[in-house]
């Protein structure tokens, strides 16, 4: 199955460099460019992708602006059926990678990410995954935690209410950055019936991936930036 992708930057010179390396897969399409969220946008109305790389910082549009219309429908929830966003950030410089997450973005590469990395990062995408490690979002939401808006709700709120007893646990272990391994270690269960319980889980709750998952813990209260279990 041919990948489609569609590149948002706009520096041309970097959406060049992308071509070159996405292209020479024989499994990936580059489908469309745009230089700004507009263009993009525009783009999406007549051409069919698969995912996408969006910068951050753009003119007219930015990225967390783009990936939100994108991504959500207007009451927040998620879009089926739509593209699969990958966000381009410097990270160190970049405070609204945390925005883009929670706008649906499926994960962020850095922009000098080698390029087997972002191959990878395409496909996993593509199947459903998301690119980014829990502990690095973690990590990130540390990072940012002074630009971050402040939870409002109250720890252990109707946001886990659909979850069972065991489910909850997981939950708030793959919030807190364990992969699926440490969650099966630290719960005395296999990592099959850990990896069952974390698709219910997003299932339940309406989440893509797992960055969502963390995201919403964090704004529901359940965990904060820079504690540990």
């Amino acid at each position: 199955m041919t990948i489609r992708v569609m590149l948002v930057d706009d520096q041309e010179l970097l959406r060049t460099g992308f071509r070159m390396i996405l292209q020479s897969q024989g499994d990936i399409e580059i489908a469309a460019e745009a230089g700004d969220g507009v263009q993009a946008l525009e783009k999406l109305r007549h051409t069919s992708v698969d995912v996408i790389l969006m910068d951050v910082r753009m003119p007219r549009l930015d990225g967390v602006q783009a990936t939100r219309r994108i991504c959500l429908a207007e009451d927040g929830s998620p879009l089926p059926g739509a593209p699969r966003v990958l966000i381009l950030t410097t990270f160190d410089l970049d405070e609204y990678a945390f925005a883009a997450l929670k706008a649906g973005a499926s994960g962020f590469l850095l922009k000098d990410v080698p390029p087997t990395e972002l191959v990878a990062a395409i496909r996993a995408v593509h199947g459903g995954d998301a690119v980014v490690a829990p502990t690095t979002t973690r990590r990130m939401i540390d990072r940012f935690a002074e630009v971050l808006p402040t939870p409002q709700s109250t720890p252990g709120s109707d946001v886990v209410a659909p979850l069972t007893e065991r489910e909850r646990e997981v939950f708030l272990l793959v919030a807190q950055g364990l992969s699926n391994g440490e969650i099966a270690a630290r719960l005395v269960l296999s990592e099959a019936t850990v990896k069952t319980h974390v698709g219910r889980i997003l299932a339940k709750l309406g989440l893509r991936d797992r960055v969502q998952a963390v995201v919403l813990a964090y704004e529901a209260g359940l965990i904060r930036a820079g504690a540990t279990d």
